[in-house]
């Protein structure tokens, strides 16, 4: 179900050329600074790639721009939220400009979603 090996040169293409948008959240995403929990980045679930997964909450965060505005990209995204979801995974889709407007209130979105939240701050370390 995960990290299929057929997509891994896909994942990789993603991760070397990601948005800049995914690039910056990922300063804060990673090494588990955000209250202690791991993420990937362009993380294979089934055949569908995500931006980023918390395996030990099973939460899907997927940023988007502007190429998700439009009815068929937004019925394509509905769908896959749709079957994530019925795998059993939280799916949270934020738009790539609000991690430069408001990246302490994207951290506590994604915080909000942790099934075991804590009382800590949402930044545990980086910059």
């Amino acid at each position: 179900m995960h990290n299929r090996k057929f997509l891994k040169e896909r994942r990789q293409d993603l991760r070397n050329n990601g948005t800049s948008a995914e690039a910056f959240l990922w300063r804060y995403l990673s090494k588990s600074q955000l209250k202690g929990r791991k993420f990937r980045r362009q993380h294979s679930i089934e055949n569908h790639i995500v931006d980023f997964y918390c395996p030990g909450e099973k939460l899907i965060i997927e940023l988007d721009g502007q190429v998700h505005d439009n009815v068929i990209a937004l019925q394509k995204d509905s769908e896959r939220d749709d079957y994530l979801k019925s795998l059993g995974f939280t799916v949270l889709r934020l738009e790539n400009k609000l991690v430069f407007d408001d990246l302490e209130g994207v951290l506590q979105t994604i915080s909000e979603h942790f099934k075991n939240a804590t009382g800590s701050p949402p930044f545990q370390g980086g910059e």
